[in-house]
């Protein structure tokens, strides 16, 4: 029953996490959908971790320098994803109000991604 209950409080923290993406793109006073470009970061973010994880083989080893490896492109991913709304913005193709938007829903979407991977 607790894994069911960890799957519903996941899925709904996700679709919050999008939903402020979404509203980062298509309120009225935005209107520019410059900001989806942030899924590409959601979707390759975790392909490093999966990577190192079908790499090493041996369980015993604290640490292995392919998983501080997949560590380090993840963490480069992460922060693309929270730097290219502010580039957008701070070059004026988005307002930054959709730019908050944008980095609220990251946020929530990477804290939901960390706890799904390390569950």
């Amino acid at each position: 029953m607790a894994g069911i209950k960890a799957l519903v409080v996941l899925s709904f923290t996700g679709a919050i996490g999008l939903t402020f993406l979404m509203l980062g793109c298509a309120l009225e006073d935005y209107g520019v959908y410059w900001p989806l470009f942030v899924l590409i970061f959601h979707v390759i973010a975790p392909i490093p971790h999966f990577i190192a994880k079908r790499a090493t083989d041996d369980s015993d080893a604290s640490s292995s320098s392919c998983q501080e490896l997949a560590y380090f492109f993840t963490t480069g991913i992460v922060v693309s994803a929270f730097g290219l709304p502010i580039i957008l913005a701070r070059v004026s193709v988005i307002k930054w109000g959709a730019c908050g938007l944008v980095l609220a829903g990251n946020a929530v979407i990477f804290i939901n991604s960390c706890k799904i991977l390390y569950i």
